[in-house]
């Protein structure tokens, strides 16, 4: 797959993740493992997992002058991701607080920290020139991401919303976007409908979301994912995996399909190859150490 280029407008988080056997109920407090600390956020997961997967990207977003920021910056250049767009300020990097159960399912608290200043002023039309794809989340204002996507249709890209953390979005962003991904509830809280209990609900979700949105991506987790978009539709199955972590499985998806989209890759092979990171992902402990390098994708594709 030949090389495209990338730009991720979005969060940069240090991650505080605790194993746990279960996730405690409301007022009980249960025994977990030692912290840990891994580089985070839905932006720099997403770019992180696009750089390793073959992209050419450019980071923007914001942290702040603590040690962790620097060490986040730090990461970032090590994926030879361009970081001129990430400036520090004077908040605290944003960071989550992350339980794992036995079962390698997440429970997850935000503080955003700096994510929340990245304002629509902050972006300039040179930082997007050259895009393939601009990739957006909503970990950052939701103004700046209206304002990124402006930009990046501007300059030509594909713009691609990540909805997530959920929540309802106006019809002027969504008529921005040319790509569309959401989960299960992402996708209920997007079209103000019932979360989708099948795949076939699912599909019916995608279908009636797609009249905003010209390519709308439903992702099932274990059960894979559909799709609806003006020239085609349809499922996908998942790969099948032990999971050990499911943290920014959706992340390496996202990533993976930005790539491919990016380097020209038809929708559906994108498709698969972003739900194979997906799946990969979720093998390994942390959010960016879990993310696949394109070798090992390859591997892991050929070998199912």
């Amino acid at each position: 797959m030949k090389s495209g280029n990338v730009l991720v407008v979005g969060s940069l988080n240090m991650d505080l993740v605790v194993w746990v056997e279960r996730h405690p109920k409301p007022g009980e407090t249960v025994s977990g493992s030692d912290i840990r600390r891994f580089p985070g956020g839905k932006g720099a997961n997403q770019a992180v997992a696009a750089a390793r997967l073959g992209a050419q990207v450019r980071m923007v977003g914001r942290v702040g002058l603590d040690e962790n920021g620097a060490e986040l910056l730090r990461r970032l250049e090590n994926e030879d991701i361009d970081v001129v767009g990430v400036q520090r300020v004077g908040t605290p990097t944003g960071v989550a607080l992350i339980s794992v159960d036995a079962q390698g399912q997440n429970a997850i608290i935000v503080s955003p920290g700096a994510n929340a200043r990245l304002l629509p002023e902050d972006l300039t039309p040179e930082l997007f020139e050259g895009a393939g794809v601009v990739v957006l989340q909503l970990e950052t204002p939701l103004e700046t991401v209206q304002r990124a996507a402006e930009l990046g249709r501007a300059a030509g890209a594909r713009v691609l919303l990540n909805a997530a953390p959920a929540q309802a979005l106006p019809p002027e962003l969504l008529r921005l976007l040319d790509v569309l991904v959401v989960n299960e509830f992402e996708a209920a809280q997007v079209a103000a409908s019932t979360e989708p209990k099948t795949s076939e609900e699912a599909l019916a979700l995608a279908r009636a979301l797609s009249r905003l949105v010209p390519l709308v991506v439903v992702t099932l987790g274990e059960h894979g994912l559909v799709w609806a978009g003006a020239s085609s539709e349809g499922a996908m199955p998942a790969f099948a995996v032990d999971p050990v972590d499911t943290t920014a499985a959706g992340d390496a998806f996202v990533g993976g399909l930005a790539a491919a989209l990016a380097a020209g890759e038809p929708l559906e092979q994108a498709l698969r190859f972003g739900s194979a990171a997906g799946a990969l992902a979720t093998t390994k402990p942390g959010a960016q150490p879990s993310l696949p390098y394109v070798k090992d994708l390859y591997k892991f594709t050929i070998s199912q």
